[in-house]
């Protein structure tokens, strides 16, 4: 390892998610090729050297035991998996981990790999994310770790924790941005066709995501409606005439069908279509706020802050994609 290169430690064990290794993983080793000799050196360690098998049925080798790596470390990555659960109460793992977590300028945790920062005691006190699915596990067990199942990332000093699966690759590109500029995590975003680096604060709930999906095939072609013209009118009176039903009742029926009120989805639906525009275009913010049906560059702000806690200026700066 070159003595500028910074050295990531990511930690695997039988059951993990595959992803939660991969996308980080590339995410370090597309930065490391641009970066050159200031990029990373990875190594990936479990329990025991040898084979791990993850979740979905792929061996992958450990060269290294945790207990033969020794510091300093320059970032401790810890990946989630269906199996977490099963190594909490591991104590060869969970201590190794607090180890090399006390070696290492900082800890990170990709998916349910939070649960094992926070059976180490390394979650105390601070905010924390992880899988939306296991949210309420962390949170019950750990009552000492603020727990936000919302964001796709979050920092809480020298401690990051994702959500779930893909997040880790947000995450890993947070990190690069971190360490090098947003330039270079753009440039990496771009060689792996993935989304340019999304803000912490995003949600790690789209749209769709966010609302169930309703039985009715005729408000799930509404639903679709919405999300394809943003900037149509999509007052309530107007939804209720398309989909055949009285003001009242289309609202009950909506709300109940999908968990949010038609306002509240429509909002979100044009905050989506602005983020959008906004990684992909060089409109001006007027012209965003009229085509997403947001109408005023202040409305577009007000929205874009309440969902996403940053301003579309902001975001714009960070996220947008570079032309072909």
């Amino acid at each position: 390892m070159n003595a500028m290169q910074r050295r990531i430690v990511i930690v695997i064990y039988e059951g993990f998610q595959f992803l939660d290794l991969a996308g980080p993983a590339d995410v370090f080793a597309t930065a490391a090729m641009l970066a050159g000799d200031s990029g990373y050196a990875l190594e990936v360690a479990a329990p025991h050297a040898g084979e791990v098998t993850a979740h979905n049925g792929v061996t992958v080798a450990a060269r290294t035991a945790l207990a033969d790596i020794a510091g300093p470390v320059d970032t401790l990555m810890i990946v989630g998996g269906l199996g977490t659960g099963q190594h909490l109460g591991d104590h060869e793992l969970t201590a190794q981990i607090a180890r090399l977590a006390h070696e290492s300028r900082r800890v990170t945790s990709v998916c349910s790999g939070a649960l094992l920062l926070a059976e180490c005691g390394l979650l105390d006190g601070r905010r924390a994310t992880t899988h939306w699915l296991v949210a309420d596990q962390l949170s019950a067990r750990y009552p000492q770790v603020e727990v936000d199942a919302d964001p796709i990332y979050i920092k809480d000093g020298d401690v990051w924790t994702s959500a779930g699966v893909t997040a880790g690759i947000d995450l890993a590109l947070a990190l690069v941005a971190e360490d090098h500029g947003h330039a270079l995590a753009r440039d990496v975003a771009c060689g792996l066709v993935v989304y340019l680096h999304r803000p912490g604060g995003q949600s790690q709930f789209s749209t769709p995501l966010n609302a169930q999906t309703p039985p009715s095939h005729s408000l799930r072609d509404l639903q679709a409606y919405i999300d394809a013209h943003p900037e149509d009118d999509l007052t309530v009176p107007a939804l209720a005439r398309r989909a055949g039903m009285s003001e009242r009742h289309f609202s009950r029926v909506f709300t109940q069908q999908t968990g949010i009120p038609p306002g509240r989805y429509v909002e979100r639906s044009r905050a989506d279509a602005a983020r959008r525009l906004l990684e992909a275009t060089t409109h001006p913010l007027p012209t965003i706020a009229r085509r997403t049906g947001l109408g005023a560059p202040e409305t577009l702000y007000r929205v874009f802050r309440r969902h996403w806690r940053i301003s579309p200026g902001d975001y714009r700066r960070r996220f947008q994609s570079k032309a072909p």
